[in-house]
């Protein structure tokens, strides 16, 4: 995969201070994540991979706010969630953070226009006009608005989960696994709207895949092993990819 140039980075988006994340306690205790250190920068696309196991859904869902670190600090910008309350967490995922999960998370009753806005709607808000033309042309969503999730393909309804993540021009998008569930012509779809939502529309996105095609679509990949980051390659081909992954025994 052959990317564009990205455009200039203006800072950190997210980032993790020797953030930890244990499981269970005594003996039976796992240590998910183990002092990592990371950073991603704004206006970039970052996937994470590593082997089954080795911690990078749980550093992503970390970084989200959709669970808490062990110990360390993770910040979202310059605000520290890990330290954040409830309440607090629940406003800076409606307000700054975007999520694409690998299933979709349609809301069935609702047509494509009225899901891509929910998270506005929820929060008493009306989509910029334009910003909602860019995000509805840039995903070929024009011809689907007024269907339901039922009358779409698997590829339309993650267009459309990517685009309702898109809307409210988040600080930051987390997809885990977005293409997991899709076939190869649907998943690089996908992967080319992401593309695009970061290198026209100045989006920031970070990625967790297990399949190093969709990750060379990125501008640079994180690897983890046993809950470290173990390398890091920016600008790597599908090739080097799997060469790194081979390294992790994967």
């Amino acid at each position: 995969m052959t990317t564009t140039t990205p455009r200039q980075a203006t800072g950190t988006a997210a980032r993790a201070v020797e953030a930890s994340k244990i499981y269970g306690s005594g003996e039976a205790a796992v240590r998910a994540l183990d002092s990592i250190d990371v950073e991603f920068e704004r206006h970039r696309y970052t996937a994470i991979m590593g082997p089954s196991g080795s911690g990078k859904s749980t550093l992503l869902h970390c970084l989200a706010g959709l669970d808490r670190v062990t110990s360390g600090q993770v910040y979202l910008g310059d605000i520290e969630i890990s330290a954040s309350s409830e309440k607090q967490l629940t406003l800076v995922r409606r307000d700054r953070i975007g999520f694409v999960f690998q299933a979709y998370n349609l809301i069935p009753t609702l047509t494509a226009a009225e899901n891509l806005t929910l998270p506005l709607a929820l929060a008493g808000k009306k989509p910029e006009l334009e910003h909602y033309d860019r995000v509805v042309d840039t995903l070929s969503l024009r011809d689907r608005l007024s269907h339901k999730p039922t009358e779409l393909s698997g590829g339309q309804q993650q267009r459309v989960a990517v685009g309702r993540a898109l809307m409210s021009k988040p600080e930051i998008v987390f997809a885990d696994e977005p293409t997991g569930n899709l076939d190869s012509k649907s998943s690089a779809e996908i992967l080319n709207y992401m593309r695009q939502a970061v290198d026209d529309l100045g989006q920031t996105i970070v990625m967790v895949t297990h399949d190093p095609n969709a990750a060379s679509y990125s501008d640079r990949v994180v690897f983890l092993a046993d809950g470290h980051i173990v390398d890091d390659l920016v600008g790597g081909s599908t090739d080097a990819i799997i060469d790194k992954m081979k390294a992790l025994g994967s």
